[in-house]
């Protein structure tokens, strides 16, 4: 099972969208996903359909019930969710009174490996707290979504440095799967020169796919549907599908 967090520290990059609509592609892939949602603002957890949980994200960290109690099904058919609940807001503190807080995500998916997942996509909150860092920690890799925009930039090499910091101290293993360029808006110059300075920047860590701005995808988590099925012909579910095809060809060891 690959464990990969969707994470950018600056908010407004896309990080929910790119969790929904990966993990509904990979299930359209065939590949069986688990998601778990560790914002508090539960958008993810809204979007695949859950409504209102009393439990989940917030006892997955905080108590000894087996994880495979808190999972949900979500209204989209082959993924499965850990929904945000709107006690997770008090999770760090909670967390901040115990030993190794850091770590306690990784101890309680531990014996989820290899389970009935193919994927574990970790929706995390804009900020470098607590929950944010269970998330590092608990990963194989991580996905960044960066919006195309010049501000976001900063954010990006923010984020390096602090993966630098979670290899030193918490998790030696961490990879970049790949920086993922989000409403890319082809109409402007800006938008261009963006990406071209991430792919300068950042090279072979920024995927190809980009994923371009599109009402359709601004529309589809009011109906809690994911692009591919709220409109399979947008470019935003062709741009998804394209990046869960770069995702895949990581695993397969071969390019796309």
């Amino acid at each position: 099972m690959r464990i990969i967090a969707v994470t950018n520290q600056k908010g407004g990059s896309a990080k929910t969208t790119t969790t929904v609509n990966l993990a509904a592609a990979l299930a359209e892939a065939k590949k069986r996903v688990l998601v778990i949602d560790l914002d508090p603002q539960g958008n993810t957890t809204s979007w695949l359909g859950i409504t209102a949980p009393d439990r989940g994200a917030l006892e997955l960290l905080t108590d000894i019930d087996p994880p495979e109690s808190l999972i949900r099904e979500s209204t989209t058919v082959g993924v499965d969710c850990i929904p945000s609940t709107r006690g997770l807001n008090g999770a760090e503190r909670q967390l901040a009174r115990e030993m190794s807080a850091e770590t306690t995500l990784k101890r309680r998916i531990a014996g989820m490996a290899g389970a009935r997942w193919d994927y574990l996509l970790i929706d995390t909150p804009p900020t470098l707290g607590l929950l944010t860092l269970n998330a590092l920690a608990a990963s194989d890799e991580l996905i960044v979504p960066v919006e195309a925009h010049v501000l976001a930039l900063a954010g990006v090499a923010q984020l390096f440095d602090t993966v630098r910091t979670v290899n030193e101290r918490l998790n030696p293993s961490l990879t970049i799967a790949g920086i993922v360029a989000c409403r890319v808006d082809t109409r402007t110059r800006h938008a261009s020169d963006v990406v071209d300075s991430l792919r300068h920047t950042f090279t072979s860590q920024v995927f190809k796919t980009e994923v371009r701005e599109n009402i359709r995808l601004a529309e589809a988590p009011s109906f809690h549907q994911p692009i591919t099925t709220y409109d399979p012909r947008s470019t935003g579910a062709l741009d998804y599908r394209a990046l869960a095809r770069e995702v895949l060809a990581q695993e397969a060891g071969r390019h796309v």
